[in-house]
């Protein structure tokens, strides 16, 4: 990464200001006369590029290119369990197959576990050109060390120049693990992926805060990796016929040592969740009072949808925070979502964006959230709310009237 130098020989007091007010962290600070750099420094360079000479970068040590030709393929990797294949696979490999075309790597896919050939046969039917199949008896169960031993052995063979994981509970375990044995970089909960020509995989996501959204590129070290939430990308349509390979590896025994022993698996009972609805009324910011969210909820009723809300209602203590939409709550993509005072951030519109249609009501025209809107109302939703929950049970009404 480097280091910022400061050359004090070319700051008087009008420049040292000009950098103080330049920094957007406010890392830059005065100290006993002179500038310093303090903790809170992000290696953003805006001081770099701006600070007329005064801050220099001084990089470590040279940074040794990686030769990319040797590189080939767009691997992700397959989850599943109890003998279904999670919906964020299929994601990443419709992703993948978008992303091959600008390289014309081919896409690969990765499974481990035992009895999972099936599974591997089912992949076909999603337009994978290879599915690298490892099976044995100490793979049935997710072990961590099991696991990202066999992963080291597959990268090691193969070389992919990209590896997606989806951003399960397991996924977050494993990708990390894996990368850092290859010392490579990795970028968790991309929004938004794109590929180079040579190879290089911008990994977009939103950072510090939501206040921009980061473009991630791995130059100099391979494989790639980046994890994906669920409902990001949209899965490819099943062909009925397979096409691609399937290609079955020894399992080398020695990547099987764990210190892990599954004794029994105890299934969870499942939950409604609000990334399974197909009609969710989310509310911000804008409500007023904790009891007004019987009013929501009467809307939400009315639809035959869930209600879900962003985090400042959760911190308020008005809902659960299993109903937060964002990155730091759900992904959700249903036919259609009321976003009701909600302003916008990044945060929020990164888990909903996808959504089938996405309609916005806030009294602010310039709110974020109408940038991601397909329908806008611009007014007050204490207004507009009950307005349109009485036109639907009129006409529900007139509807029921007519088929008597």
């Amino acid at each position: 990464m480097g280091q910022l130098y400061i050359n004090h020989d070319k700051i008087d007091h009008k420049l040292m200001r000009e950098l103080i007010e330049l920094c957007p962290f406010n890392a830059i600070e005065e100290a006993n006369g002179k500038l310093d750099i303090n903790a809170g420094c992000k290696m953003c360079r805006l001081c770099v590029k701006q600070g007329k000479g005064a801050i220099e970068l001084l990089e470590d040590t040279e940074i040794e290119k990686i030769d990319k030709e040797l590189w080939k393929g767009l691997t992700v990797y397959v989850d599943h369990f109890a003998n279904e294949i999670h919906p964020v696979t299929l994601e990443l490999i419709g992703k993948a197959k978008e992303l091959a075309k600008v390289t014309k790597h081919p896409v690969q896919a990765i499974i481990m576990g035992y009895n999972v050939k099936p599974l591997a046969e089912e992949l076909l039917h999603y337009g994978v050109d290879e599915v690298h199949l490892y099976e044995d008896e100490e793979l049935e169960h997710f072990k961590i060390e099991n696991y990202t031993g066999i992963f080291e052995s597959y990268i090691d063979e193969i070389k992919p120049s990209s590896v997606l994981v989806g951003a399960t509970t397991l996924g977050r375990s494993l990708a990390p693990r894996v990368a850092a044995r290859f010392r490579t970089g990795l970028t968790a909960d991309c929004t938004i992926l794109e590929m180079k020509e040579n190879s290089d995989l911008v990994q977009i996501r939103p950072a510090f805060g939501g206040n921009i959204m980061a473009q991630i590129v791995t130059e100099n070290h391979r494989p790639q990796f980046c994890t994906v939430r669920n409902k990001i990308f949209d899965a490819p349509v099943r062909s009925e016929t397979q096409s691609g390979e399937i290609i079955s590896h020894d399992v080398d025994k020695s990547k099987l040592i764990s210190k892990i022993n599954v004794r029994n698996i105890f299934k969870k009972e499942k939950e409604s969740c609000i990334s399974d609805a197909e009609v969710i009324v989310a509310v911000g910011r804008a409500l007023k009072k904790e009891s007004d969210m019987e009013m929501m909820q009467e809307f939400a009723d009315l639809l035959g949808g869930r209600l879900a809300c962003t985090r400042p209602l959760i911190e308020s203590g008005w809902m659960d925070c299993k109903t937060q939409i964002g990155l730091s709550g759900r992904t959700v993509k249903p036919k259609i979502i009321f976003a009701c005072g909600i302003h916008g951030a990044v945060q929020f519109t990164a888990g909903m964006e996808n959504s089938d249609t996405i309609v916005a009501i806030n009294t602010d025209e310039n709110a974020p959230i109408f940038n991601v809107a397909h329908w806008g109302v611009v007014g007050d939703m204490y207004q507009i709310i009950p307005e349109l929950m009485e036109k639907i049970k009129t006409g529900r009404d007139i509807i029921s009237a007519g088929k008597e």
